[in-house]
């Protein structure tokens, strides 16, 4: 019964930590997106299209 018990907590703590370090780089990304458009926003100036 506790080996059951101890290998589901086990599996669940590895797919938590692969998890959030999967989410961690996603939400690095679409910040480093953000910013990348930001700055080019900021230097291609205000562009108005008909």
């Amino acid at each position: 019964m506790f080996l059951i018990l101890a290998i589901v907590l086990v599996l669940a703590w590895l797919g938590l930590f692969v998890g959030l370090h999967v989410t961690s780089f996603f939400i690095h990304l679409l910040i480093i997106c953000a910013v990348i458009s930001l700055v080019m926003h900021l230097v291609g100036g205000n562009r108005a299209s008909a």
